[in-house]
């Protein structure tokens, strides 16, 4: 479970699932989505598997795959499925493991249950995604205020777009959080278009010096 890396958001469609891909495809590791709500079209873990080059073995199965694309509690109730979120346990792999929320922090797995509980009881360290755009701040800092009320361990912060200097500074300066790097934009996006700016924008040390999975990160 140590060499696991749970991969959140400020909110969704901000761009989590590009960087999940890059991250996994970066460490050599497999891939994690939970619980998927919404089924048309190419699901995460495929978008992953694609951009990231993840092979088959290492994508891991979701636990609950929801057909309508709205909030996890609410598919549950629509498809007739119980969520049962003390059942979701962080799979053992022989390498490192990315893990992806869906949407943010407070999105609802059950009526009583957040995905922030579910990553208050796992305890592993947390990437957070946040979109270069107006409202970045606010949003960013809620998420970091209720990761550390919750004890939650926090890798830092990657932001999605732009460059906005001063957002990357207010955020890390309040929210008490390193900035990871920024993945900029990239059209068209591909495999290797995203293996490029990934390994560009970010130091891979940074994901795996408290992981112990330096080992792992492909050259």
């Amino acid at each position: 479970m140590s060499r696991a890396i749970v991969v959140t958001g400020t909110d969704t469609g901000i761009g989590k699932t590009v960087f999940a891909a890059g991250l996994a495809g970066r460490l050599g590791a497999s891939y994690w989505k939970p619980v998927q709500s919404g089924l048309d079209g190419e699901s995460d873990s495929e978008t992953v598997a694609r951009l990231g080059g993840i092979p088959a073995e290492r994508i891991l199965p979701e636990a609950y795959r929801l057909a309508t694309p709205v909030s996890p509690h609410r598919a549950a109730e629509i498809d007739g499925v119980e969520i049962a979120p003390w059942r979701l346990t962080v799979p053992d792999t022989a390498g490192p493991l990315v893990i992806e929320g869906a949407g943010g922090l407070m999105v609802p797995l059950t009526r009583h249950v957040t995905f922030l509980d579910v990553f208050a009881r796992w305890r592993l360290p947390v990437v957070l995604c946040a979109r270069t755009r107006l409202g970045t701040i606010n949003h960013t800092l809620l998420s970091l205020a209720a990761l550390h009320a919750r004890s939650i361990p926090v890798l830092g912060v990657a932001f999605v777009g732009e460059a906005e200097p001063e957002t990357e500074r207010i955020v890390a300066d309040m929210g008490r959080v390193g900035i990871l790097g920024r993945l900029p934009w990239i059209e068209p996006l591909d495999r290797q278009a995203l293996h490029r700016r990934f390994e560009a924008a970010f130091d891979a040390r940074d994901f795996t010096a408290v992981q112990g999975v330096a080992a792992s990160v492909q050259k």
